[in-house]
């Protein structure tokens, strides 16, 4: 069978009626349901103190905190999209931009994106990070409205850029004259707080709404709920949806876990032509998902990091006998000049190659140099093929594939 006769027969079953779904939409991440079981409370606190902002008033900030897949994104934007209908419907000149720090991935990007959301389109590069900022707050005090901005994962901006941008925006109402802003902070870090210095903690007075993990039964309950909307009738196992609570919760209580194996594991029904999601597809979905993991932390990884990472990509590529931590900073010093950015310091890459290594995408050993100290020697702990096929089609990094750094060629 040729090609495209294979894909015709895809394409011409798929476009059958589903035998498995109804909306396979409800189980994507970014779905936000009309319901969220379980979180009540949080939706109430958040909900209490944003209030004030129908009436004109900024009120608290807030920091919200917890694990991945506890329902923060979801809350926030739940509450959010409830607050900016009431104030439609009130005149209440409410607006919100939600921006995910981690994807956005520089502080410069994070106010392009800022602006952006209230119509002042700023160059993808080449202003200074100060000039962006002022033209966000005077392309916002022109709009006179109360701007609620939401920094989803803020920890992986600080770590990476320290917590100046967060101290210009906490203090930025003091230059505002027709304008208000209230900051939500979401991190997955609980021990956020101490990366910020005093004079950010004291500007931001804020509120904090922390997320427990959901418990196995909370997990079905959400399950329970998405798969009446998602899957046609007695499609779904009993077994199914206990295993899949199971092994959600045994990984720190996950729901966005959960909703991706139950969906892989529906897809999977599908594709084989069966109309039951058992535990045999929830096992299978499982093994999937785990090799798609690396590739969604390689993506979603701040872009200094990513260029950390690429750097010891280049150097193994190179076959140079030896990465150590003042050669990968070369690498990456150079990196940072071919795409125009500022590099961090060869302390803070140090740290990132701790923080790759911990996740498994590095693996780095201490190693002795005698009377020259002591460095860490390092190597890539995936291969390098999945480096190199991931990076491809990033933005920024893509524009280094096939590049070869001018300091390697008398280390080769």
């Amino acid at each position: 069978m040729s090609p495209n006769d294979l894909l015709e027969n895809i394409f011409d079953k798929f476009l059958q009626v589903s035998q498995v779904f109804k909306n396979r939409e409800v189980l994507h991440p970014d779905y936000i349901p009309n319901h969220l079981p379980h979180r009540e409370e949080q939706i109430r606190r958040i909900g209490n103190i944003l209030a004030p902002v129908l009436r004109g008033s900024r009120g608290s900030n807030i920091f919200i905190y917890g694990q991945t897949g506890t329902g923060k994104t979801a809350v926030v934007k739940y509450v959010l999209s409830r607050l900016l209908q009431r104030g439609r419907e009130i005149g209440a000149p409410i607006e919100f931009s939600y921006v995910n720090c981690r994807l956005a991935g520089t502080e410069y990007r994070v106010l392009a994106r800022l602006s952006g959301s209230i119509g002042f389109k700023v160059p993808f590069t080449g202003l200074a990070t100060a000039e962006v900022f002022d033209r966000f707050k005077i392309g916002l005090d022109s709009r006179g409205v109360l701007l609620i901005v939401v920094l989803d994962e803020i920890d992986s901006l600080v770590k990476t850029y320290g917590d100046v941008l967060l101290y210009e925006l906490a203090r930025i109402n003091e230059g505002l004259k027709e304008s208000r802003v209230a900051i939500v902070g979401v991190s997955n870090d609980l021990h956020f707080k101490e990366m910020l210095g005093p004079r950010v903690l004291s500007s931001l007075s804020e509120e904090e709404v922390i997320f427990r993990p959901y418990a196995a039964p909370e997990l079905r309950d959400i399950l329970l709920e998405r798969s009446e909307v998602a899957f046609l009738d007695e499609v779904l196992t009993e077994g199914a949806i206990n295993l899949c609570s199971a092994l959600a919760a045994a990984e720190h209580g996950d729901a966005r876990r959960a909703l991706d194996l139950l969906r892989v594991a529906a897809e999977l029904t599908e594709r084989e032509g069966k109309q039951e999601i058992t535990e045999d597809e929830i096992r299978l979905a499982q093994n999937e998902i785990e090799r798609d993991r690396v590739v969604e932390v390689l993506k979603t990884l701040p872009l200094h990091s990513k260029l950390v990472l690429f750097g010891v990509y280049l150097i193994t590529k190179a076959s140079v006998k030896r990465s150590i931590t003042g050669d990968i900073y070369e690498v990456y010093r150079e990196l940072c000049s071919v795409l125009g950015l500022d590099p961090l310091t060869q302390r803070r890459v140090s740290g990132i190659i701790s923080e790759l290594d911990t996740i498994g995408v590095l693996n780095s050993r201490v190693v002795s140099l005698g009377r020259y100290g002591r460095t860490k020697k390092v190597s890539l702990g995936i291969p390098r093929g999945v480096v190199r096929n991931v990076y491809s089609e990033d933005n920024w990094v893509g524009q280094l594939v096939g590049y070869t750094p001018k300091c390697l060629s008398s280390k080769a």
